[in-house]
């Protein structure tokens, strides 16, 4: 682009996996495979719904490896390299075999099908939304209610400003190729974290008196601030940490089961600085920063509120 903008390809496939099933892909235990990579923040989001909703014995994970080339994400880190369940290297293999003349990205989380191998869809944000509404019939006892109706439409509208200015935001930041258009994103970045401080510092979440499908979504980018945003994509103006409304929420999050487990900051670091050659040209991964802060009190619990609202906690998985 001209201006030096990045622009994102938003052309997902948008098949859904439905109760009632009308795009041919019916709600069914043990069907489907969500395939992940801890790395990215977009997956990040599946892999604590499916957590916090207590899917994990009805829809099994698939997870890609933190680096990946040109062809996509691959499973470098199972025995032989190939996913046990799917028994593919990549899952390029997957979009493939669904549409032989796939040309879009090749993106997770990704839900496939696996009696026949085929990609259903990478619709990252539709797929969260499906496992809270589609799901419900296999959901745990006590789970939460992630994207309750009375609260859908406020859920949308900050989740379309937090998706522009701050999850993708960080992205028009660190892949611009123009100064103008580095700074207007980084401006942009900055101020909505500003907007996000001034109402967390009133409300211990984003919408509502529990967590939410808001808080699943900019949580995933506030946990790679620090780590790799504030370098790596010169989001620099201050660290998550030198912001104490929002570094006190991130950590009120970690510290709830379904968050800071399916974090893993060496996988983050990896593939962010060794994927991105144009930016990080020599592939080194800082060592830094420290994450042992991430377990350090955070006192949002005199706001109030209940994180899983009417339900209960995750049983813990380790």
């Amino acid at each position: 682009m001209a201006s030096g903008e990045f622009t994102r390809d938003q052309r997902y496939i948008t098949t859904r996996i439905t109760a009632d099933g009308r795009d041919g892909y019916p709600v069914e235990p043990g069907r489907y495979r969500l395939v992940v990579a801890r790395a990215c923040p977009w997956a990040n989001r599946a892999i604590i719904v499916r957590r916090l909703l207590g899917l994990e014995n009805v829809l099994s994970m698939g997870m890609a490896g933190p680096t990946h080339d040109e062809r996509s994400w691959s499973f470098d880190l199972d025995p032989g390299g190939r996913d046990p369940v799917l028994g593919i290297e990549r899952l390029q293999e997957a979009f493939l075999k669904r549409f032989p003349a796939y040309d879009k990205g090749i993106t997770v989380p990704a839900m496939v099908d696996v009696p026949s191998g085929a990609v259903v869809t990478n619709d990252f944000a539709q797929i969260t939304v499906d496992l809270s509404l589609e799901w419900t019939a296999f959901h745990r006892p006590g789970a939460p209610a992630l994207y309750p109706a009375d609260l859908r439409d406020e859920i949308d509208e900050v989740n379309a400003v937090v998706f522009r200015d701050v999850n993708n935001g960080v992205y028009r930041a660190g892949f611009a190729t123009s100064q103008d258009a580095y700074e207007k994103a980084y401006r942009q970045l900055f101020d909505r974290l500003d907007w996000l401080s001034d109402r967390l510092a009133r409300q211990r979440y984003l919408v509502g008196d529990a967590i939410t499908e808001a808080d699943v979504r900019l949580f995933t980018t506030l946990a790679r601030f620090d780590a790799v945003y504030h370098g790596h994509f010169k989001c620099n103006r201050s660290k998550l940490s030198e912001m104490p409304v929002l570094w006190d929420y991130a950590r009120d999050l970690f510290q709830t089961p379904g968050f800071g487990d399916t974090i893993d900051f060496p996988q983050i670091k990896e593939h962010y600085y060794v994927v991105h050659r144009n930016i990080n040209p020599t592939g080194i991964v800082p060592v830094g920063p420290d994450p042992s802060g991430w377990l350090t009190p955070h006192g949002r619990e005199s706001l109030g509120g209940r994180p899983f609202g009417d339900g209960t906690p995750p049983v813990s998985d380790h």
